[in-house]
């Protein structure tokens, strides 16, 4: 491991990204992060208190001129990018971070993939990772190591965003074979693996990690020792019917974020973007917590 480089961090204020930061100033690295003119409120107020443990702050966006955006990456040798949003973002403004760090002379770029098995599926498996398979290939070309950090699932997206659970109701649902096994990890866990690799100068290519590997019966059961609750598991239907449900949802509508769920629920219960291998033990200082432990803190309890 080094700490001598120093790492340059786009969408720092978000979730991932400041806990990103926050990890690799716990290792004593050099970081600067890119944020938005007018950035203002809890966000400012959590950039402040990283200020105050070292980080530099330059405004600026990742659309900016290439020009632009390498003057503020600097002398950065690793960019990480943790953005979210739509294509504009994903596709062309990380492409642009690509060319910006080219420009920049930095070396290694860490995109915001952070999902299921991305280098498994195909692009209309899943809108969201679509857009990120679309980024990668369009900077293909690029002088830059590429370092890809997947997670599996975010806990976090499962007890949420997801809609499998439901806390009222008492129900977990799920589509498909409820013993196939899935992949998730926290945020703040991904975020801890992500600084390591950052720091790692040997790291290369896709690295995979998983706080936890559970089929939805276990993910039910973990549920139910977390909370002391009773929850029944509801199977809605089989993988295909699943896929019926998407394509309808999808005729039916010009946003994808209201069907995106079902897509990354499709990905999973299919086995298609399952994990083949770990990575979790080049890196033996990142202890995940367990499913059981993060629900235990942060879901409802009896």
């Amino acid at each position: 491991m080094t700490t001598a480089s120093k790492i340059f961090v786009a969408g720092a204020t978000g979730l991932l990204g400041g806990q990103i930061v926050s990890n690799l100033l716990d290792k004593g690295a050099s970081v600067r992060a890119l944020v938005r003119p007018g950035t203002d409120g809890d966000k400012k107020a959590a950039l402040t208190a990283l200020q105050a443990r070292g980080l530099e702050l330059v405004e600026g966006d990742i659309t900016d001129p290439v020009e632009k955006l390498a003057a503020a990456i600097g002398d950065a040798t690793t960019v990480v990018s943790a953005v979210q949003g739509g294509p504009d973002l994903i596709i062309d403004g990380q492409v642009n971070l690509v060319r910006a760090a080219e420009q920049a002379g930095a070396r290694r770029f860490i995109p915001s993939d952070f999902a299921i098995d991305i280098t498994k599926l195909d692009d209309e498996d899943n809108v969201m990772i679509g857009w990120r398979r679309q980024a990668a290939a369009a900077y293909g070309d690029t002088s830059l190591e590429v370092i890809s950090v997947l997670n599996g699932a975010f806990y976090e997206v499962m007890i949420g965003f997801m809609g499998l659970v439901d806390w009222e109701a008492g129900t977990v649902s799920h589509f498909g074979d409820p013993d196939q096994p899935l992949d998730m990890t926290s945020v703040p866990d991904t975020a801890a693996f992500t600084a390591a690799v950052a720091l790692d100068p040997e790291a290369k290519g896709t690295q995979r990690f998983a706080g936890e590997v559970l089929s939805m019966r276990q993910f039910h059961q973990t549920l139910e020792r977390a909370t002391g609750r009773s929850l029944t598991l509801k199977n809605l239907g089989t993988a295909d019917e699943l896929r019926a449900e998407i394509t309808r949802q999808a005729a039916g509508t010009q946003n994808p974020f209201e069907y995106v769920g079902l897509q990354y629920q499709w990905c999973m219960v299919t086995g298609k973007a399952k994990f083949d291998t770990l990575d979790n033990a080049k890196y033996p200082q990142v202890k995940p917590r367990s499913l059981e432990d993060f629900v235990r803190e942060n879901a409802p309890k009896a």
